[in-house]
């Protein structure tokens, strides 16, 4: 996965920050969706690599719960985790127990459950 990341990150649309991010969603089923981070001038309207993933996956058909592991890599030496925003569309989009691996180009890497990444989400509960 790791060699994947590095090549995606080729694909980031980060002129403003340089700060290129790549993402892999794995579903279920095995099938892979990639996402890289997209600046805007508008910084409001950036889209996260890990977000740009998982709506991929959406917008393929898949719904939620199908979603097996979220990889991500920062190209830095510094192993970079999902920003708040993506956590809230993780924890909506996965269980609990799949994993979130964010990775440096160099390969040192960490794991998280989405509950350890997550561990107060908002969700439909508290809508009601």
């Amino acid at each position: 996965m790791k060699e994947k990341l590095k090549k995606l990150l080729e694909n980031s649309y980060s002129p403003y920050s340089k700060f290129r991010v790549a993402s892999i969603v794995v579903m279920k089923d095995g099938k892979e969706f990639n996402g890289v981070n997209v600046e805007n001038a508008s910084y409001g309207a950036a889209v996260c690599a890990e977000r740009t993933a998982i709506l991929s996956a959406i917008a393929a058909g898949y719904k939620r719960y199908d979603f097996e592991a979220l990889y991500v890599m920062c190209d830095n030496d510094k192993i970079g985790m999902s920003c708040f925003v993506c956590r809230q569309v993780i924890s909506e989009m996965f269980e609990k127990n799949k994993y979130v691996i964010a990775m440096n180009p160099s390969g040192e890497e960490v794991k998280y459950t989405v509950e350890e990444l997550c561990p107060y989400p908002f969700s439909d509960e508290d809508l009601k």
